[in-house]
C-alpha cells in the first residue's frame, strides 16, 4: 500500500470515529453515511492534513490528546467559566480588560491552531491575532494579571503549550 492510501486511510478512520462520536447513533444508516463521508474526506484532505503517519498512529499521542481534551474540558473551562460568571453576576467584581502578548515555543501549524483554539474557547480570553515571525499570540484578556510577555504565557496558556507541543510537535 503506498504512502498516499496510507494517510488517507487514516484521516478516513478519524473522520469516521469523528462522526460516529458526534453523531451519537450506531444506526446502519449513520454508519454508512459516515463510512462514506469518512472515505471521500481521507482521500480528498489526507495531503493536506497528515504529514507523519507515524505521528498520527502514535498512541503516546493519543493518549496525551485524550488527557488534554478532558483536563481542558473539566478543569480549564470550569474554572474560566465560573470567573466569567462571577464578573456577571457581581457587576462590582473588577475586570482590568487588557491586550497581552503571549509568547509560544511550538513550530507546528496544528500545535499553535490548538492552543489558538484552546485559548479563544476559554471564556475570559480570546486570540485577536498570531504572528508567526515573533512566535507570539496577541490576546484579549478581559482581567489581566500582568502585561509581562512571559507572566501572560504562564496564566493564559502555558498547560495548552505543554500538551500541543507534545501531540503535534
Amino acid at each position: 500500500m503506498g504512502l498516499k492510501m496510507v494517510n488517507a486511510l487514516i484521516v478516513a478512520v478519524i473522520a469516521f470515529i469523528t462522526y460516529v462520536v458526534f453523531s451519537g447513533s450506531i444506526s446502519p444508516y449513520d454508519l454508512i453515511t459516515g463510512l462514506i463521508v469518512s472515505l471521500t474526506t481521507g482521500v480528498i484532505f489526507s495531503t493536506i492534513t497528515l504529514t507523519n503517519p507515524r505521528k498520527a498512529l502514535d498512541p503516546k499521542r493519543w493518549a496525551l490528546f485524550a488527557i488534554y481534551a478532558l483536563r481542558y474540558l473539566i478543569i480549564d473551562e470550569t474554572k474560566a467559566h465560573v470567573d466569567v460568571i462571577k464578573r456577571i453576576l457581581h457587576p462590582k467584581t473588577p475586570v482590568n480588560p487588557a491586550i497581552v502578548k503571549v509568547p509560544f515555543n511550538v513550530s507546528t501549524d496544528y500545535a499553535i491552531t490548538a492552543i489558538a483554539n484552546s485559548i479563544t474557547n476559554t471564556p475570559g480570553t480570546v486570540v485577536v491575532d498570531v504572528d508567526e515571525k515573533e512566535k507570539a499570540f496577541y490576546v484579549h484578556w478581559i482581567d489581566a494579571k500582568t502585561i509581562e510577555p512571559e507572566k501572560a504565557r504562564e496564566a493564559i496558556s502555558s498547560v495548552f503549550e505543554k500538551y500541543a507541543g507534545k501531540i503535534f510537535d
